[in-house]
């Protein structure tokens, strides 16, 4: 008799910040955890985002029960669009997490119609041979859930992202009594969030964002602006609140901002009078010190309402001097820079601007050290996968692991794409699927790979020059150019000699074909290759070379 084997797949998520997508399959038997994006790297070129390959489920779809979310941030719901785009799979989430989700699919595609489904922690669901139940866990954001997965091999707990907070602003902790029963059970195998394993000790309460937030009210002379995530409603509440105490109105600015803010009062995860939230052209008619506002833009994207506002390009709001502005988040890898950017911009408008050096405006939703530790001595895992971070949080957090008292040889350090069989009697890293990045640039889904993104590296470097060239069809002889256009590598009219040079170069390197006739891809490669080594041995530059030659 063939033993049981439960494969667990991370296809995004390990070895990263973002990308987040967890399959779990036993037979004919498929769910996924999560599917979320990354934010693109700096040295990707004009990416928009980056989601998981997901082949291996679309390839196995008639295999898949469901697709499961643990909460609502873009990390871990910012890939569905796409996977739903190919697929019609349930999708079970939260409330508010399955109104983030609603909210995202509409900005996808206005007419699409999903399958999803609502559950609550202390729910249970049956999809397929595995018998789920849900528990809350605290996060930076309301109805979170982490997932016990009775699976024929034994049960698989999936912390989702958390942190063991006693005072969250929705006064929901993480559920300690579920984690202890299961750990009662016996849990085969423990996913557990890895994000802040290198912080030690406990990560602060949202609570003291809130105290922060009163006391930069309280002193600030004009507009209050707090830039922030669009699904951190926990954040926008308690701007909501402190901007209560100190009697200002409230405005949401930016199109994601707004269509979150909606939906979460019409779910009553938000709580705010009537006469709180204003649209922006009531506040206006307001004195200064009477206005708080909050918009998307904490980590710097492009078109996002706080980075026209700081380039002076945002219409419906101009920043003045004593504007205060609160930018309430962490920045993500490869954010910096444009972060930075804007932080200087607001500055020279003539804005106060509060971010993390300088004050804590933001705390992680994340659980530190010790809180990892609580986890694990709750739950009691005999096996232990760390997920959701990159390699050196995995690690950090697998010795974690082992000073707590899991075995050594039942920690697996894995990567995005690795393949966990798991048995009853334990498990091993059998193989590797394709759990590569795909990018999306624009529209276009997949289609940009690193070619595209090499030669967008080269274009940024060294720029591109153009040689066009006629040549006489029968005797190969040079009859017209060569004509040389050049952008971002050498300025035209203060590189003349290099130009003429080039042109000779040219002209030599075609009329050794004289004589014979040559096929037009040799005669391109020739052109290449001749200024490619004169341009090289110039400037020591090497722009992308785009010969033409044209039968004439």
């Amino acid at each position: 008799m063939t033993e049981p084997v439960l494969r667990l797949i991370p296809l995004g998520g390990l070895g990263e910040i973002g990308r987040n997508m967890m399959v779990l399959e036993y037979g004919n038997d498929m769910i996924v955890i999560d599917c979320g994006l990354m934010f693109p790297e700096n040295e990707m070129l004009g990416i928009d985002i980056v989601i998981p390959n997901m082949e291996y489920v679309l390839e196995r779809q008639n295999k898949l029960r469901g697709v499961v979310i643990t909460h609502g941030h873009e990390d871990h719901i910012g890939g569905l669009p796409y996977l739903l785009d190919q697929i019609s799979a349930p999708v079970y989430a939260t409330a508010l997490t399955r109104g983030l989700i609603e909210v995202k699919l509409q900005e996808y595609h206005p007419h699409s119609k999903a399958n999803l489904h609502t559950i609550e922690a202390g729910d249970s669901l049956r999809l397929g041979c595995f018998g789920l139940e849900f528990f809350h866990v605290c996060h930076s954001i309301p109805d979170g859930v982490g997932i016990a997965v009775d699976t024929p091999v034994g049960l698989v707990v999936h912390s989702g992202d958390f942190k063991f907070d006693h005072t969250p602003v929705d006064g929901r902790i993480t559920d300690f009594a579920k984690l202890a029963e299961l750990g009662q059970r016996g849990v085969h195998l423990l996913l557990s969030d890895s994000t802040n394993a290198e912080s030690p000790g406990y990560t602060p309460s949202e609570m003291m964002v809130g105290r922060m937030f009163d006391r930069v009210f309280a002193e600030a002379p004009g507009r209050v602006l707090v830039a922030t995530f669009a699904s951190n409603i926990s954040r926008i509440q308690q701007v909501i609140d402190t901007a209560l105490s100190y009697d200002r109105k409230v405005g949401v600015v930016g199109r994601s901002m707004v269509n979150n803010v909606r939906m979460a009062l019409e779910l009553g995860y938000l709580d705010a009078p009537d006469d709180v939230l204003l649209p922006i052209e009531r506040l206006r008619q307001l004195p200064e010190d009477q206005v708080a506002i909050v918009t998307t833009g904490s980590q710097g994207e492009p078109m996002s309402a706080l980075t026209r506002m700081a380039a002076g390009e945002f219409r419906q709001l101009q920043i003045v001097p004593g504007d205060t502005v609160v930018i309430s988040a962490t920045p993500i890898p490869g954010n910096e820079e444009s972060i930075n950017n804007n932080i200087n911009n607001l500055f020279r408008l003539g804005a106060n601007v509060i971010y993390d050096q300088l004050m804590d405006v933001h705390v992680s939703g994340h659980g530190a050290q010790e809180e990892e530790k609580l986890m694990l001595n709750l739950v009691q895992p005999r096996h232990f996968v760390p997920i959701h971070g990159e390699y050196r949080h995995l690690a950090l957090h697998a010795k974690l692991a082992e000073e707590v008292g899991v075995d050594l040889d039942n920690i697996f350090l894995m990567m995005s794409g690795d393949v966990l069989e798991l048995t009853p009697e334990g498990g091993r890293v059998a193989g590797q699927v394709s759990a590569g990045y795909v990018f999306v640039d624009g529209l276009s889904v997949g289609n940009v790979g690193h070619v595209v993104l090499r030669d967008r590296k080269t274009l940024a470097r060294d720029g591109f020059l153009i040689a066009v060239v006629g040549v006489d069809s029968q005797t190969g002889r040079v009859v017209s150019g060569p004509d040389i256009v050049s952008r971002g590598f050498v300025y035209m009219a203060e590189s003349e000699d290099l130009i003429e040079e080039a042109k000779g170069a040219v002209v030599r390197a075609l009329e050794e074909t004289m004589g014979h006739r040559a096929e037009w891809s040799l005669l391109n490669a020739k052109v290449k290759e001749t200024l490619s080594e004169l341009l090289y041995n110039r400037t020591k530059r090497r722009p992308m070379i785009l010969p033409v030659v044209m039968e004439v």
